[in-house]
């Protein structure tokens, strides 16, 4: 393995306004192909240029304002469509172009302690995650070999019309000013090994195009 991150960022390819930032995390998302074969893409497939995600102060996710420290942000949305044995599975990918690493660095803070303050947080009418756990790893720690930092969520998924809990997994790393994470909500009839090594796919192929977006050029 190797001593220490093989990446180090160019200062000069960094994004400096909203349109480079929206250039670079459109070429970062992870769509469909980055999954796997069997994902197509959601419609929509792209969040609006507006959209930021809060977690309110009764553990409810509400949409609200996208704070200054953010030049952009974009959110994929693919899945796996439902069939005779396998019920519906929903994914996701999010890329956040920070202005600098630092407010990168707080983002990754702030997710962690979200599942601290709420274990049980309510997505939207008739969706809720229960029993959420997180856990930081920075290069080097907890097999994270691929960024600067990386943290992984995981609780129980439910979904009022489906049956039963579901496994619900956020896996997101930093790459410089940006980060990236990759989002699964689990369905009925899906191997639960495969989901994580499609989930682990889309996450690394993010933040490969991040740092090949952004490190020095030799």
């Amino acid at each position: 393995m190797p001593a220490k991150l093989p990446f180090s960022a160019d200062p000069k390819r960094a994004p400096k306004n909203p349109a480079d930032a929206k250039r670079l995390a459109l070429a970062i998302v992870a769509g469909p192909d980055s999954w796997g074969s069997d994902y197509v893409k959601r419609t929509p497939h792209l969040s609006a240029d507006d959209y930021w995600p809060v977690l309110g102060a009764q553990c409810t996710w509400e949409t609200g304002t996208r704070p200054g420290s953010v030049l952009y942000s974009v959110t994929a949305y693919s899945e796996i469509p439902a069939s005779a044995d396998r019920g519906l599975l929903r994914v996701s990918a999010t890329v956040v172009v920070h202005r600098t690493e630092s407010d990168a660095d707080w983002e990754m803070a702030e997710t962690l302690e979200e599942a601290l303050r709420c274990p049980d947080q309510r997505l939207r009418d008739g969706e809720r995650i229960t029993g959420l756990m997180s856990l930081g790893s920075p290069f080097g720690v907890g097999g994270n070999y691929t960024a600067v930092d990386s943290l992984r969520e995981a609780g129980a998924y439910v979904n009022d019309a489906v049956k039963g809990e579901q496994t619900y997994s956020w896996y997101q790393s930093r790459v410089g000013q940006v980060t990236v994470a990759a989002v699964v909500k689990g369905a009925p009839g899906h191997i639960a090994k495969d989901v994580d090594s499609a989930q682990v796919q889309a996450l690394v192929a993010m933040v490969g195009r991040a740092e090949d977006q952004l490190e020095v050029q030799s």
